[in-house]
């Protein structure tokens, strides 16, 4: 199937269907310096969201506990995975033996002054830092990360940058948003470290190996796919009558 061909069929696609947030949304070329991120849920939420794995649409997991909020922006970055190898270096940066990767794609928070009042949003995001979590055995990173071009936010390069209270507000809302009253500490979830900017890019590196690895690259399989389904005669047939109009 020649490009042009290829491109229109893409293009055709697009204008019927919205692309899977998790599978159809490109991380984008500058990754792992910046990031395209895909918003579940915003400080104002009292009900926490996530995304369906299988459908793509944004869904209710569970209320808000507590007066808990989230005080940032809080989401996921397209195609990674945290697999093998994210908990392979959660393993050898905690010395746990026992670490699986979650099965989910890398969470990210973002920081920013600006008041963004609701999720199902994708925004750019430059990655600062993160959070080596462990939650019931697996490992759960937290990348942080500032708002691309945010106005106040935009010099923080590094985690070191970021105010200890801030940083505090983040560790205790992971640490404690799923407890129930009476429960609290229940729940076997841990930060172990706080890491750096250049620590950050290395386990967005490793989930997005191991989103290759898992699912490959999805865009050439479903080209792949429409090679053997469609008829590619009928399309240049298309193509030569569009442009003669």
């Amino acid at each position: 199937m020649a490009k042009e061909e290829l491109n229109l069929l893409w293009e055709m696609i697009g204008l019927r269907y919205a692309s899977h947030p998790w599978h159809g949304v490109s991380i984008g070329e500058h990754a792992p310096d910046e990031v395209a991120v895909y918003v579940e849920v915003v400080p104002t939420d009292t009900v926490k969201y996530e995304i369906d794995k299988e459908s793509g649409f944004l869904k209710v997991d569970r209320p808000q506990k507590f007066s808990n909020y989230f005080p940032a922006l809080y989401g996921f970055i397209p195609q990674t995975y945290c697999g093998e190898r994210v908990a392979d270096l959660c393993r050898t940066k905690t010395g746990r033996k026992d670490v699986m990767g979650d099965s989910d794609p890398l969470d990210i928070c973002i920081l920013t002054e600006r008041n963004i009042d609701h999720g199902n949003l994708l925004v750019k995001a430059i990655p600062i830092g993160g959070f080596r979590m462990i939650d019931n055995g697996e490992a759960d990173d937290k990348i942080i990360a500032i708002l691309k071009n945010d106005e106040v936010y935009q010099h923080w390069r590094d985690v070191e940058y970021v105010p200890e209270t801030l940083i505090a507000r983040l560790k205790h809302y992971f640490l404690t948003y799923e407890d129930m009253p009476g429960s609290i500490g229940s729940k076997k979830t841990e930060i172990t470290h706080i890491y750096s900017r250049e620590e950050a890019h290395g386990v967005i590196r490793r989930s997005i190996e191991d989103y290759q690895d898992l699912f490959g690259n999805i865009e050439e399989k479903l080209t792949d796919a429409l090679r053997d389904v469609l008829d590619i005669e009928g399309i240049k047939r298309y193509l030569r009558s569009d442009k003669s109009k």
